[in-house]
Parts: structure tokens; sequence; C-alpha cells
């Protein structure tokens, strides 16, 4: 009888202590077999790296404690490296990225895992149909519609939604990616991975999500994310 693959699932916080148990416990309702949990915490002020550490005694969670907040790209790059650093009995086969605010639905995760198994990269997307976005404002879902098409039209890749935080790598992928190419502070880290992927020819999906906006908290998103988007999707055109 084959073994399960091995999914680990990354999540960054920062002051993510009022969704962060919810959300552990939400994933390891589902039953997934040869699970781990990544928390990848930039010193939250709230205590969340903490609560983490004693979730841990319940689940199966790692916590990556950072020094300081750096961003959601550098917090990324800091556990895919760990992971793909682990040995060939723990290293995992699948990874799946998420945002820790239960923006993202756990319950969506068994058809990532189904959907990887012909994909190299499963985008989950709020613009394919069936997808959608709750308790946004009309603005900030014009300047999401807007980015994703200006990102797709200046990298020439077909996606519908580049900026999507909730995907699922084989680990191949994430291997041969260059991290020391990624500069991304902000959400356009999510532009560069999917973008890397692409060019190196990888087979590439998307399936609807609903992205819920956090009831909880206090988003990330701000004017210097919009800019920093724009400017680096013309520096990846012109990138060699």
């Amino acid at each position: 009888m084959l073994e399960s693959p091995r999914v680990t699932v990354i999540t960054p916080t920062y002051n993510e202590k009022e969704s962060i148990a919810e959300l552990i416990r939400r994933i390891h309702d589902l039953h997934i077999e040869n699970l781990d949990i990544v928390v990848v915490d930039d010193n939250s002020p709230d205590g969340t790296g903490s609560l983490a550490e004693r979730l841990g005694q319940q689940y199966p969670i790692r916590v990556i404690h950072r020094a300081k907040k750096e961003g959601l790209g550098k917090a990324y790059i800091h556990a895919f490296k760990e992971v793909l650093a682990l040995g060939p009995e723990t290293k995992p086969d699948y990874i799946i990225q998420m945002d820790a605010d239960l923006s993202h639905d756990p319950a969506s995760i068994p058809r990532f895992l189904e959907k990887i198994e012909s994909c190299d990269v499963v985008l989950g997307s709020r613009y394919t149909r069936g997808g959608g976005i709750e308790n946004w404002s009309l603005i900030r879902r014009m300047v999401s519609r807007f980015g994703n098409i200006y990102a797709s039209l200046v990298l020439g890749i077909p996606y519908r939604d580049l900026t999507s935080g909730f995907k699922c790598f084989r680990r191949e992928v994430l291997e041969a990616i260059d991290f020391t190419n990624i500069s991304s502070v902000g959400y356009n880290f999510q532009i560069e991975t999917t973008y890397y992927a692409h060019r190196n020819k990888l087979k590439i999906c998307e399936i609807p999500i609903i992205f819920t906006e956090r009831k909880q908290g206090t988003s990330k998103f701000n004017v210097g994310i919009i800019v920093e988007s724009f400017w680096k999707v013309l520096l990846l055109r012109f990138r060699k």
C-alpha cells in the first residue's frame, strides 16, 4: 500500500491571536494524513507565537519565530527554505500556503490536494467561475481586479488571480525557484512565485475559492502594497 503524500500547511502570522486557534483546529479536523502545520510568526506583540507553541502540544504544529515583522514574502521564503531543507523522510510532497485570519477557508484544502495530483501549482482563485469575495468594499474589489488584470497583461500570463495567497505547490516547484530573485515584501510575492513557476513551464491550475475578509484583527492591505505591486510587476517583465 502506497504511503499518503506528506502535506505541509504554512501560515504566516502577525497579531493573529484571535484566529490562529480556530484555524489550526479546522485544519486538523480535516483528518489529512501525514500533515504538518508551520506557523511563521514575526514576533507578534499580541503573543500569537506563544499561543501557537501551546497549540503545538495538541496539534502537529511547528512554529518558526522571526525576530521582527519583515513582510509576507520574507516570512514565506523563510518557511519554504526550512521545509525544503528537511530530510527525505520528513520533507513534504505538497506545500500549501494560506492566510491565518480565516479569510481562506480550510475546508477548501482537500480540493487543492485533489487538484495537485494533476498539476504542479494550484491557485485558489476568486475570479474563476464559482469563486468570489465577501465583505470587501467596491473600491478594494476594483483595486484587486485591476491589479490582477494589469499583472496578467504586463507579464503575459493567463491566470485570473495572480495575487491569491491560497496556493498549493509540489515540492519540486519551490526547489526550482531561486528565492534570491524574489524581493517583494507584500502581496506581490504571490505574483512572483506564480510567474517563476510559469516561466519554468510548469502546469498551473486554478480552482474557485471564496475569500472572506477577516472579522477580527486588522487587515495588512495598504497603499504601499499597491505601489509595490505596480512597479515590481514592471521590473519582473524586463528581468532576464
